[in-house]
């Protein structure tokens, strides 16, 4: 089957599908107040269509569903949505972006139901600082997690770095971390949100600064494979792990995207900051549904646009990057 392509030429091998809004913590850029339910909103998609999304995609080329959240192992069924997945010859890696504060317990579990990788966020070193940026002292159970990640066989697991203004000070820890670990540190550039303007304007920092130390220091770009995500990749002779740029305000960026987003209540978001989204959920009651789904999903590639528009200060519906899976 080809791959998804877009008026643009840009093909799709890649669906970040959000399971849930909720999440435990509150990151300063992200849910400063903490997850706030909302009463009038669909309920989550079930472990089945989920298993009719990827199945749909599947068929339409898609290689790689990340699962997202909010947190996605808030779940009690995660387990059995990886299961579920796996089931689907055509995705090829199941990858999951997580808080971390379960995997310490679960790494090994969910790589046995077939998870093939593992993104973690943790934005400091420090573990007064994790705490004061995430709202919860869950600094030595996240720690313990990406060990159990390594040791359940993930070979490589990714680190999520949210770049700000203050991290500049922290960049040899995190290096010195990486030296001898196989782990692959990404620094994610801040977001403007419709929620966090003031926060955006006091502490983003744009990756092409980070980009010419990291030159400068001998780190050399790798080649992108098809599938992968949004970073830019460098590695060094020195180092084990290696590290990951995602610039979304760089003035290429849209130029290699290659991936889609449903979100938790089962809508097509051709962008993160696109608008409303399309719904899917009326055609994941049932497995004889897949020929209107697929055609659903491939005609709403007629719309998607050429950029993201963040330049212009336009944010769309993303009120926060829990809302979609960021």
């Amino acid at each position: 089957m080809l791959p998804l392509t877009d008026t643009f030429q840009r093909k799709f091998y890649y669906l970040r599908l959000s399971i849930t809004d909720v999440c435990n913590f509150r990151c300063t850029y992200c849910l400063p107040d903490g997850y706030r339910p909302n009463k009038d909103r669909d309920s989550f998609l079930s472990v089945d269509e989920i298993a009719r999304v990827a199945q749909a995609f599947g068929q339409l080329g898609t290689t790689k569903i990340r699962l997202t959240g909010g947190e996605p192992s808030m779940r009690r069924d995660f387990s059995d949505i990886i299961a579920a997945i796996h089931q689907q010859p055509a995705i090829k890696q199941i990858a999951m972006t997580t808080n971390g504060y379960r995997l310490a317990k679960e790494a090994a579990n969910w790589r046995a139901a077939g998870l093939s990788a593992v993104n973690v966020s943790l934005d400091s070193l420090d573990a007064r600082q994790f705490h004061q940026i995430t709202g919860q002292n869950k600094f030595t159970e996240v720690m313990a997690g990406i060990d159990a990640s390594l040791e359940a066989g993930f070979p490589v697991v990714k680190i999520n770095v949210v770049l700000m203004k203050h991290l500049t000070q922290q960049l040899p820890e995190f290096l010195d971390w990486i030296k001898h670990r196989p782990l692959q540190l990404r620094f994610i550039e801040l977001m403007e949100t419709g929620e966090g303007n003031d926060y955006f304007a006091k502490h983003h920092l744009s990756g092409e600064h980070l980009r010419r130390q990291l030159v400068d220091q001998g780190w050399q770009l790798v080649a992108r494979a098809p599938d992968a995500g949004p970073a830019q990749l460098f590695s060094h002779p020195d180092y084990q792990g290696q590290i990951g740029l995602i610039m979304p305000y760089d003035k290429d960026f849209c130029d290699s995207c290659n991936r889609l987003r449903v979100s938790a209540i089962g809508k097509l978001h051709l962008c993160l900051f696109g608008e409303q989204g399309i719904d899917l959920r009326d055609l994941l009651h049932a497995d004889d549904q897949q020929p209107l789904l697929q055609a659903r999903i491939q005609s709403s590639l007629a719309n998607k646009k050429q950029t993201h528009f963040l330049h212009q200060g336009m944010t769309g519906m993303a009120r926060n990057l829990s809302y979609i899976g960021g």
